[in-house]
Order: structure tokens, then C-alpha cells, then sequence
């Protein structure tokens, strides 16, 4: 595919003050877009002022959902220094995506090529205070014109940045919330491991029942016997039960975190034993019944670690470590964010670095 060409804007936007960002608010200056048909593959990869897309109003997209994405970040260190954490598992995961949604797959080195070009020319709006970062959405979208049931025969490979603030603007803070009975994320054997639209959409109805009982999120249940524990929100989830940390295991409809694998490989480092395993939330209830259930936590780019104090399920209030952050989600915050930003020693090489 050869170089990237480089088309400047010849008007730069006004960036926002970094005590005011709210996350995925505002985009800069420049976006990534490659095309693909069927005849000639992936090409024309190009850098070019951010802008509004043109699309035929009968593209595949609009009617199919035929889409994936991803989301990653990009860190400024004391030093100027710029870092991405493990890019190569996004893509690696947009793929898989793609694999599932019927969508060419991407040169993944190339991709990462792409993206630190972008966020090297847009290196000043990376924004520096503490716990902010640069957001980086790549997506997929089908183009091709036609409203039969089928594969696009063309497609845009397309990422934008976004400034975002601190996830946690006084620090972390435990959470509610609610053990979903009645809608379902996702089942095996459908897209729920595929990072598509159609998956968070199918989501919102659940969530904005519980946020106006004053919940951050759901916890989803499987699909099948609605008994078993999937995901928070769009988070991985981890508790800490007698010393032990459970996680449940990849089934089909869970999608593998970056951030999960990386809390999974801390906590082994660590010595902590870590099972991935089916869990019924009986089981969770009944542990914190026995006084065993000590932590509960979600894990995702966005927020890194979200801590949990506090499920509702079925009338009961299950009350985690007082409401209070526990040591392990503590620790785990405290180590991702600062191997990211360049604080903390990187045991297993997982920081990319953006030089100038």
C-alpha cells in the first residue's frame, strides 16, 4: 500500500480547554481513510482534513449494520514522550471483527503505521493534564449501494481522534449496579465477540431503564439460562472472592478485552490466582452472603478500571467492601495508567512509542 500522503487542513479548529473535555465530544484537525473494493483490495490510503462522509443513502451500513470498530489511546508523558498501549491486540481484534461481519481483513502493521502517522501529525492535541488522553477510533463501514441481504463489495477504513479528560474527575469511585434479568447482550454463536454497532445498540434499552434508579450500568447475564455472568456495560468483569480472582471465561459472546487480557496478566505477575470460568451471580450472591465476596470490578479502555460497590439482584442489595475501592482494582488502576503514561516500569514490553 505503500506511503501515506498527507492533505493539510487550511483551517485549524479551536482546542478545548483541557478541564472541560467530555469524551468523544470533540474530534481534531486530520482523519486516516483508506478504500477497498473487491477488484483492487485495500488502497488510496490517505491523511486528510477531518470532514463529513458522503454516502449513498441505500449503502450497505445504513441497512445492515455491516461495521466494526475500535477504540485506543494515546498517552502524553512528562517528557513529551507519546505512547500507545498494545495497539497491536486492537488490531488484532478488528479482524476478528471484520472475520465475523463478513469484512476484508486490514494489514495490521500497516494499520498501526497509519495510526501513529495521524496521531504524530496531531501530536498538539494530545491534551496534558492529569488522566486525560488522546482517544483513537478506527472503524470499518460498508459502502457498497444495495439493499439485498449481502456482503459490501466496498469498503472505508476510517480513524478519528478525540480528546478526552480524565475518566474519573476525583479519582475512582466505586459504582452501582444492576443485574440485568431481562434483555441480553448477546449469545454465543452471535456477534457478541465482535466489536460491531449492533451490539451496543442492543444495549441501550437495558441501561437506560437502570440509570434512572440511579445505576452507572448493567450487568449482563447469558443469553441462554440468563443465569450466568457475561459483562458490565461494555466492560470485562472481575471479582475477588476469598483471595481468588474470577473473571468469567471467553464464550462466544464475551468480547476479549485488551484491558482484560492485561489485568489478567498483572494479576498472574503479581501471584495472584486468576480463574476464567462460567460464574452463576447465585454464586456471587451467596459469596457475599458468606462475607467472601471481597471485590468487584469492570476493565476497559475507557475508564481502565471501574470499581463496583454496590449489585442489585432480584430485591437484594449486595454491598461490596462498604461502597469503598478495593486494593486490587486500587493497585490495578494505579499500574495500567502508570505504564501508559510512562510512571510505572513496563514488565512486558506493551508501550508503543510515537517518535518524532
Amino acid at each position: 500500500m505503500g506511503s501515506i500522503p498527507i492533505t493539510l487542513s487550511s483551517e485549524k479548529k479551536k482546542k478545548p480547554n483541557q478541564d472541560q473535555l467530555e469524551f468523544g465530544r470533540t474530534f481534531t484537525d486530520h482523519m486516516f481513510v483508506m478504500d477497498y473494493s473487491n477488484e483492487k483490495g485495500w488502497y488510496n490510503p490517505r491523511i486528510m482534513p477531518y470532514q463529513s462522509i458522503t454516502l449513498d443513502p441505500a449503502a450497505i451500513v445504513f441497512h445492515y449494520g455491516q461495521t466494526v470498530f475500535e477504540g485506543l489511546k494515546a498517552y502524553l508523558t512528562q517528557d513529551e514522550k507519546v505512547h500507545l498501549f498494545r495497539p497491536e491486540k486492537n488490531m488484532e481484534r478488528l479482524n476478528r471483527s471484520n472475520d465475523r461481519l463478513c469484512i476484508p481483513n486490514i494489514d495490521e502493521e500497516f494499520a498501526i503505521e497509519a495510526i501513529k502517522k495521524l496521531v504524530h501529525l496531531e501530536k498538539d492535541w494530545i491534551p496534558s493534564a492529569p488522566g486525560t488522553s488522546l482517544y483513537i477510533r478506527p472503524f470499518v463501514i460498508s459502502t457498497e449501494a444495495y439493499i439485498g441481504v449481502a456482503p459490501s463489495k466496498t469498503y472505508q477504513f476510517i480513524v478519528i481522534l478525540s480528546p478526552v479528560g480524565a475518566y474519573y474527575k476525583e479519582g475512582i469511585n466505586p459504582v452501582k449496579i444492576a443485574v440485568e434479568s431481562k434483555y441480553v447482550r448477546a449469545v454465543p454463536g452471535g456477534t457478541g465477540e465482535a466489536k460491531t454497532g449492533g451490539n451496543y445498540a442492543a444495549s441501550l434499552k437495558a441501561q437506560e431503564l437502570v440509570a434512572g434508579s440511579g445505576y452507572a450500568q448493567v450487568l449482563w447475564l447469558d443469553g441462554v439460562e440468563r443465569k450466568y455472568v457475561e459483562e458490565v456495560g461494555s466492560m470485562n468483569v472481575f471479582f475477588k472472592i476469598n483471595g481468588e480472582i474470577v473473571t468469567p471465561s471467553l464464550n462466544g459472546s464475551i468480547l476479549e478485552g485488551v484491558t482484560r487480557n492485561s489485568v489478567i496478566k498483572l494479576l498472574k505477575h503479581w501471584g495472584y490466582t486468576v480463574n476464567e470460568r462460567k460464574i452463576a451471580f447465585e454464586e456471587i450472591y451467596n459469596a457475599h452472603k458468606d462475607g467472601q465476596l471481597e471485590e468487584a470490578f469492570g476493565a476497559g479502555t475507557a475508564a481502565v478500571i471501574s470499581p463496583i460497590g454496590e449489585f442489585s439482584w432480584n430485591e437484594h442489595k449486595l454491598v461490596i467492601n462498604n461502597g469503598e475501592t478495593g486494593e486490587v482494582s486500587k493497585k490495578l488502576y494505579d499500574t495500567l495508567t502508570g505504564i501508559q503514561y510512562g510512571t510505572e516500569q513496563d514488565p512486558f514490553d506493551w508501550i508503543v512509542e510515537i517518535n518524532d
